[in-house]
């Protein structure tokens, strides 16, 4: 029997989108390790600050993406994902899950942060014509995400007391985009440095008040 017969004769269930019931019980699972929750905050810090976050859009992690596959209620949590538009909830409703197609645009980007390995490798899987698929870097081993117009790549460094391989997002001028912590200690140096400024122009200003009286002493003298 060929394989084009025994997929005739076991047909794939379908696929529908269906809402998730109310008592429907969601998975708690626990995270691999402390930095996956950190990981996943600092993505979005960086994107609320730099003002590309709408309120059309959905970022979460660990939360629920529903399916029904035949007769099962299916749902998988992974550790990031951005829808880029859903339909608004009521008034004081919370989204506790999300069935895409039913309740907005299928996830454009999502995300499992697979155990840290030694040289610090993430696998990035972009949406690609409705198919997710493995993309290579660039020469900085970035990733061009077009469906939100950033890349996304590895920063090594420190932040929340730890040291480690951080995602991080880049515009397309190869701009880092900041953490909270970043743009205070910016501004804390330009605060430094125009301190330093006003310093160095009193200094300056009170030279030149001392060099105008001097001339004025010789003057008088000569006269």
């Amino acid at each position: 029997m060929t394989s084009l017969q025994n997929r005739q004769l076991n047909p794939l269930p379908p696929i529908t989108w269906e809402k998730l019931p109310d008592d429907f019980e969601l998975p708690d699972q626990p995270v691999e390790n402390n930095l996956q929750p950190l990981l996943a905050s600092a993505l979005r810090e960086s994107l609320e600050l730099a003002g590309l976050i709408l309120e059309s859009m959905l970022i979460a992690s660990n939360f629920g993406l529903c399916a029904t596959v035949g007769d099962n209620t299916i749902v998988k949590a992974p550790d990031w994902v951005y829808v880029p538009s859903v339909h608004s909830l009521a008034t004081g409703e919370v989204r506790r899950s999300y069935t895409p197609h039913l309740e907005g645009d299928i996830p454009s980007i999502v995300m499992e942060f697979v155990s840290e390995t030694e040289g610090g490798e993430y696998s990035i899987n972009p949406l690609v014509a409705g198919k997710y698929e493995q993309q290579l870097g660039d020469e900085n081993n970035r990733y061009w995400l077009e469906e939100i117009n950033l890349f996304l790549g590895v920063w090594s460094g420190k932040k929340a007391e730890m040291t480690a391989s951080w995602l991080r997002w880049w515009d397309h001028s190869g701009n880092l985009l900041l953490w909270g912590s970043e743009l205070l200690e910016q501004e804390r140096q330009r605060a430094n440095q125009a301190e330093l400024k006003l310093e160095q122009e009193q200094i300056l200003r009170q030279k030149l008040l001392r060099l105008g009286r001097q001339n004025l002493s010789i003057s008088a003298k000569i006269l």
